[in-house]
């Protein structure tokens, strides 16, 4: 079935009530649709702790700090990585009391190996990306610290399905090597697409033994990883469909066919003031282009939607998954013919 789910990123402070509406709307979907609830993570830093933070909070024997220029591999353990792990613990703590008797999937977002690598600064030195050998243990390191990840998970919510979300945005940087240095006056060298599938694999190989049903990168609008991700032995890709033109398409086609899952963010809905929202026009997005490279409909039945962007309140954000559970149901009537 036509599954709804989201990306992670949600606004408000209070953890315990927006991983309550997530989990809430998102397992009572209207019937034909799959709900994914999913890993509630802070817009805003928290603190200093950010997205890159937080996954990288979950290496093993490869701590971090907060440096001048942001978040970096440091010698020793210290109070950065301690407050890192802590906020971990409450969101942790966060999704078993919202997710109290829950059982199905769920999906648990991070920042993928490439994008980590360039986003953490070597400890002396310029980014990780810049070290393939540093690519190499920081890959392993994160493929070790996510089944470590997905064991807590398990105890904190039984019965729970694990989706591991691979957030990949500067993928499509890192292979045609425009990731700049440090300095900013150069860019690091291409990482070339095999070794790029072979990080990929070596962390969904990880979390499938820990028990994640299904490995899924998402690139954003980052399209032309799309081959090196097919490669990877992922399961699924994400990508915002409301941006990709007819070459992109055609790459979408081509992955698919491949055995691809699609998860295709939806740009937000218009609306007028007659006619309210149009989550028929949002659903549009993906079904024109669907059509018009030959896709088949019944493939649709595979699709997950989600929203792109974050709304700035947590009741916009609130708004914006229930236009995609509408734009879903549209989806849905299509894959039935």
């Amino acid at each position: 079935m036509t599954g709804v789910s989201g990306l992670g990123p949600w606004p408000g402070a209070d953890l315990v009530e927006a991983q309550s509406v997530v989990v809430g709307d998102l397992t009572d979907v209207p019937d034909g649709l799959t709900g994914l609830p999913f890993r509630v993570e802070p817009v805003a830093p928290r603190d200093g702790v950010d997205a890159t933070a937080r996954t990288a909070g979950l290496l093993v024997d490869l701590p971090v700090e907060l440096g001048v220029h942001g978040w970096k591999l440091a010698d020793h353990p210290g109070q950065d990585l301690a407050r890192v792990r802590s906020l971990a613990g409450e969101g942790l703590d966060a999704l078993a009391v919202a997710a109290l008797g829950y059982t199905g999937p769920l999906a648990v977002p991070v920042r993928g190996p490439l994008t980590l690598a360039a986003s953490l600064y070597l400890a002396r030195g310029d980014r990780a990306l810049a070290d393939a050998g540093a690519v190499r243990e920081l890959t392993e390191s994160l493929a070790a610290g996510l089944a470590e990840e997905l064991a807590r998970l398990r105890v904190a919510v039984p019965g729970v399905q694990p989706v591991v979300l691979l957030h990949e945005p500067m993928l499509a940087a890192v292979l045609v090597g425009a990731v700049p240095t440090f300095s900013g006056y150069s860019a690091i060298r291409p990482v070339p697409g095999p070794d790029v599938a072979e990080r990929l694999r070596t962390v969904a190989d990880a979390v499938r033994d820990a028990g994640a049903s299904e490995v899924v990168v998402h690139l954003g609008d980052a399209w032309a990883a799309l081959p090196a991700v097919a490669r990877s032995g992922a399961d699924g890709v994400g990508l915002g469909v409301g941006t990709l033109d007819e070459r992109a398409w055609e790459r979408v086609a081509e992955a698919v066919e491949g055995g691809l899952r699609v998860w295709a963010a939806l740009p937000p809905v218009a609306s007028s003031q007659c006619a309210g929202p149009d989550v028929r026009g949002q659903a549009e997005t993906l079904l024109r282009p669907w059509a018009r490279v030959g896709l088949p409909v019944s493939r649709l039945d595979d699709v997950v939607l989600v929203p792109a962007g974050t709304a700035p309140t947590p009741d916009g954000a609130r708004r914006s998954l229930a236009d995609v559970v509408r734009a879903a149901e549209v989806v849905a009537e299509r894959a039935a013919g």
